[in-house]
């Protein structure tokens, strides 16, 4: 699997622990959007595109299954963001 695109979208609102929305394209055949940048207490992090629950509490719509293929994502994903904010 190949990550063959990234875009991400900065949020504007600076109180705000949202830093940015992305989507990413696999293969250049799937597509996986909504994917928010957010500012945790140990620095950047993704949260993957998830749903209200009717208990609720969230879940994944989308999600790596493994350590490994989460970092591919996290890594692209923030790279990319790097280079938007410092643009």
């Amino acid at each position: 699997m190949e990550i063959t695109s990234v875009n991400v979208r900065v949020t504007e609102k600076e109180e705000s622990r949202m830093k940015g929305i992305a989507s990413i394209l696999l293969n250049d055949c799937f597509a996986i959007h909504d994917i928010r940048i957010i500012e945790g207490d140990n620095g950047l992090f993704i949260a993957m595109p998830s749903r209200k629950t009717a208990t609720g509490g969230y879940r994944d719509i989308a999600h790596p299954i493994t350590p490994e293929c989460r970092k591919m994502f996290e890594d692209a994903i923030l790279d990319a963001y790097n280079k938007e904010i410092n643009a």
